[in-house]
């Protein structure tokens, strides 16, 4: 009876990762947790450019917490969007490099869009929110190479765990994209707007592979602004 009792809450626990449309939908990340986890689903293992897009990221966290986890047995931090406290600084990690984005309007309580771009030939990151962009900084002109993890709502301190409860997210996540080139200025604007943009060809909303772990929630979404 043990035995079965652990096999139902593991399968409980996680959902499993076949595609599917989360159009009008959203991920509910409703307490602090160091286990809570949506892992997203990609066969890539080479990149040379990325876009992260994440629109209506809504919490009203004060701590640091991760947005957007991608690590490869390499590297934890092959990817990783993680806002800082207590302003609304926002640090990006390409291949373990790091670098704070500055004097950022992100606010608590408030649907909002996120992207981040980087390109390995110039080596350049740029942030985007709510459409608009930060300076281009300098990371890396390494390839993000080798079997991929890429984690919402907890950040990757290893290869597909090492999960920290003060760095968790805590709030409403949407329409989570993720291309394998820059995407155009015209294109990231139309995605804080809500035009018509290209849809992410690595990870895509409206057709993604995902697996839940622990308590998060698919939900309706609530309209962001």
């Amino acid at each position: 009876m043990a035995l079965l009792c652990i096999f139902l809450s593991f399968i409980l626990g996680m959902s499993a990762a076949v595609p599917q449309d989360l159009s009008g939908k959203m991920l509910v990340f409703p307490q602090e947790t160091s286990s809570a986890h949506v892992r997203l689903t990609t066969s890539r293992q080479n990149l040379g450019a990325v876009t992260v897009c994440q629109r209506s990221v809504f919490s009203e966290l004060t701590r640091d917490f991760s947005l957007f986890s991608l690590a490869t047995p390499s590297a934890a931090n092959d990817f990783l969007i993680f806002k800082k406290a207590p302003s609304g600084d926002i640090s990006a990690y390409v291949r373990d490099l790091s670098s704070t984005f500055k004097g950022q309007d992100y606010q608590l309580n408030r649907w909002q869009s996120l992207c981040v771009t980087w390109d390995a030939a110039s080596g350049l990151v740029q942030l985007w929110l709510d459409g608009k962009p930060s300076i281009m900084k300098y990371f890396s002109t390494s390839n993000i190479s080798g079997p991929m993890i890429i984690v919402l709502g907890q950040e990757q301190d290893t290869y597909g765990g090492g999960f920290d409860i003060k760095q968790s997210f805590v709030g409403m996540m949407t329409d989570v994209h993720v291309w394998d080139y820059v995407l155009s200025p015209h294109h990231l604007d139309n995605y804080s707007q809500r035009f018509n943009f290209p849809e992410g060809n690595i990870l895509n909303w409206r057709s993604i592979e995902f697996s839940i772990i622990g308590r998060v929630l698919v939900q309706n979404e609530q309209h962001p602004n």
